[in-house]
């Protein structure tokens, strides 16, 4: 314990060693408030210890990540009404990975109110838990009531655990170095200046951008999971195939799984759920994915991208029955069914990370334009046509490998087979060198 709590803040100090207090800061609140929770029994003192500990991260997380956004905000308001405002905004630094880390801690005190799970007594092993740097940046966001009992155990060197965490190592670097970094020259291009290029080209920028998020976000992932069964630690799994998913509910359920399940624990049940009625269901599917929007970042564009899957999700319980009712009559095959659904539900999602990636609504809203009017619409107007064909190999390779991994499990094979194990991490390795981008700066999570 006291190495890797020694190993992660000397990881995040190493950015900037100011943001350690910040992280402490963090820690010791809701360390604190947890054990007045848990040994005060009085109802009110209880909720208001607890809105101390919510109050408190939100603020921090807001004056960091949201003051400038509300400012120009208000003074693109003050200005429409045609006034002149005298609002300067300040250089904020935004700390690495403070959306993880605010939700990890205050998740502890919710559950701590909740009576789900007892307050953890050492306060070195509560800030391992918070501090652990394989998901210190850029997640899994993970739960005290699975994660905390594991820091009681010994933790020894197994070279089986060393493998099997290499290997998800390995396949992490592939959808981060070789697949994200690879991809995102020609997404930054497309969506830095969308006039100078073609329809067609600002579509394949648009279906790349949708394999560099998921590459690049799901690496981080299988890579910090990696890292912590090297450690002796299980971290749950954040991304499962999504772009398989054949409805938007499942999207969520396989997307980002420990942010969604958050936002469905800790927003969308407390306000109600679906156990209130259809207008509050809706109600409360717009509220919690308009904040995840909100979550990733201060711009008008994520708010968007928040209310179009708010919207997604309201209208597929809309139109389900009716979907069903067509299907029947047409006597439509069942694989047809789940292509045409997934097909359908991929092309949204699409849609909707045009403006998450966009830096403003402006550029947002003319990639759709020039997409639409089908303007040059063909191969010979994408630019860079060996790198989009090499993207499309790299493409191929992990979505073969997730089908398959769906249908044999191919964790379990390559535990259970040492020599599959050695075959696989070797094709791995060759692919990262064959197909990897090692001078790449783009690192889309960690702005969160």
């Amino acid at each position: 314990m006291w190495l890797s709590l020694a190993a992660s803040y000397l990881f995040y100090g190493w950015w900037d060693w100011r943001f350690l207090v910040l992280l402490t800061f963090t820690i010791t609140l809701d360390f604190t408030l947890g054990l007045r929770l848990h040994r005060t029994h009085d109802p009110q003192w209880r909720k208001r210890y607890l809105w101390a500990s919510i109050a408190t991260n939100l603020a921090v997380l807001g004056f960091f990540k949201y003051f400038n956004f509300f400012i120009d905000s208000t003074a693109a308001v003050i200005r429409a009404a045609g006034f002149e405002p005298a609002i300067h905004t300040l250089h904020i630094v935004l700390p690495v990975g403070i959306s993880f880390y605010t939700f990890q801690s205050m998740s502890y005190t919710i559950d701590i109110y909740r009576r789900e799970i007892e307050p953890e007594t050492n306060y070195f092993r509560y800030a391992t838990f918070v501090s652990l740097f394989p998901q210190l940046v850029a997640g899994p966001i993970v739960r005290a009531r699975s994660f905390l009992p594991q820091f009681r155990s010994e933790k020894r060197f197994d070279w089986n655990r060393f493998t099997e965490g290499l290997g998800w190592c390995l396949w992490g670097f592939y959808k981060k170095v070789a697949l994200a970094d690879s991809l995102a020259p020609f997404v930054d291009q497309c969506f830095a200046a969308p006039e100078t290029f073609s329809s067609s080209h600002l579509l394949v920028g648009v279906l790349l951008y949708s394999f560099q998020i998921y590459g690049d976000f799901s690496g981080y992932s299988s890579i910090a999971i990696g890292l912590a069964h090297i450690m002796g630690y299980q971290f749950p799994t954040n991304f499962n195939s999504p772009y398989f998913s054949k409805s938007f509910s499942e999207f969520w359920t396989r997307w980002h799984i420990s942010l969604s399940s958050w936002l469905r624990d800790y927003l969308y049940i407390p306000l109600g759920g679906n156990r209130k009625g259809t207008f509050k269901t809706y109600r409360n599917l717009m509220l919690t994915m308009l904040l995840g929007g909100l979550w990733h970042g201060a711009n008008w564009t994520f708010l968007v991208w928040g209310l179009l899957h708010g919207l997604y999700l309201v209208a597929q319980r809309l139109l389900s029955s009716s979907i069903e009712r067509v299907e029947k009559v047409l006597c439509m095959p069942r694989w047809i069914q789940r292509g045409l659904a997934l097909v359908t539900v991929y092309a949204l999602t699409c849609f909707a990370w045009i403006f998450f990636r966009a830096p403003d609504l402006t550029i947002a809203f003319s990639i759709i334009r020039r997409i639409a009017t089908l303007e040059q619409f063909n191969w010979t107007s994408v630019q860079n046509k060996f790198h989009v064909m090499q993207a499309a190999v790299m493409i191929i390779i992990l979505l073969l490998a997730e089908l398959i991994n769906i249908r044999r499990n191919l964790t379990i094979l390559i535990v259970q087979r040492p020599v599959f194990r050695v075959v696989a991490m070797a094709l791995v390795l060759w692919l990262i060198a064959f197909f990897g981008t090692f001078d790449a700066d783009s690192f889309i999570y960690f702005q969160f």
